[in-house]
């Protein structure tokens, strides 16, 4: 068994969790470097930090309330739930960027030496490597559980990651140079990675929320498999998809001949479905069955308004 096989066996809340604690770490550590150095680039990256930690904190009680079953008032599930932790990493993202740019403009007012950069500095390095770490391991958990909580997650830390190095860098151009105005460069720097990040996982997460259809990928298995029933008395149409967190759907209409007895139409219909969700796991396929001779008719366009 292979490390990407073994990461992607680990259930989601367990590695939010392991987040959650991770976040508390990298805080301590990068703060810790901040109050040593004076630097406003480590600054923005403890900062980051604590985001990570309200983040997967939220997305840990998002993945809980996804899993819960369907009842009477959610009938397709609570899958949906993890889209909202997105949505709020995203808006934290943006938040935290705001806040590095306000600390680095005052720093421009006001320069300020650094000290002791090199303790500052392997603390920086040693909470990123426990981040890069965690990183990878929830992108393979995600993939294969395709959890969109743990993927935003796993794409904020990389983020971080990318971030302090940024900052490493800078922060020994610093203390190499003396330009103290590079470190609250170094800061907007960060602000302006993790903006652009805060605003992709807003857009993924609003996009979820939207209902959107399935891959390409998938829709081709789709495809493929019902191309193994189609006949000249049997045909396919009106084919719809939509994803909801980690579950996938969908619809459509079945056409066989008229003078078919219901049962042997149900046992078609049964033997279809059952392929659909073979072939393209945590799929819910729904089949309407129509006479060969009958078509559907939707409202028009303008009645949708």
């Amino acid at each position: 068994m292979t490390l990407a096989s073994s990461a992607q066996r680990i259930p989601p809340q367990v590695l939010l969790r392991w987040s959650v604690a991770v976040a508390a770490v990298t805080i301590a550590l990068k703060t810790l470097a901040w109050w040593l150095t004076g630097s406003v680039g480590l600054l923005s990256d403890a900062m980051e930090s604590i985001v990570n930690l309200a983040s997967a904190a939220f997305a840990l009680l998002m993945v809980k309330i996804a899993a819960r079953p369907a009842d009477e008032d959610h009938p397709y599930g609570h899958h949906k739930a993890e889209y909202f932790s997105a949505g709020f990493e995203g808006l934290m993202i943006i938040v935290a960027a705001a806040g590095i740019a306000w600390a680095a403009l005052l720093r421009f007012r006001a320069p300020q030496p650094l000290e002791q950069v090199g303790i500052g500095l392997v603390l920086s390095v040693v909470s990123s490597a426990f981040n890069g770490g965690l990183a990878w391991l929830m992108f393979q958990s995600g993939r294969a559980h395709r959890s969109m909580a743990l993927e935003g997650d796993a794409r904020h830390l990389m983020t971080d990651v990318w971030t302090s190095v940024g900052v490493i860098v800078g922060v020994g151009l610093v203390a190499a140079t003396d330009w103290l105005w590079l470190d609250p460069v170094i800061a907007i720097a960060v602000a302006a990675n993790i903006l652009r990040e805060g605003v992709h996982l807003m857009w993924k997460s609003t996009e979820g929320l939207m209902d959107r259809a399935l891959e390409p990928e998938v829709l081709a298995e789709i495809d493929r498999t019902l191309e193994q029933f189609r006949h000249h008395t049997i045909r396919f149409d009106h084919v719809s998809t939509r994803r909801s967190g980690k579950r996938r759907f969908v619809d459509m209409h079945m056409h066989m001949p008229a003078n078919w007895t219901l049962g042997r139409a149900a046992a078609l219909r049964t033997t279809v479905e059952q392929a659909l969700m073979s072939a393209v796991p945590g799929l819910r396929a729904s089949i309407q069955l129509l006479p060969s001779d009958v078509e559907a008719h939707f409202d028009d366009e303008e009645d949708l308004i």
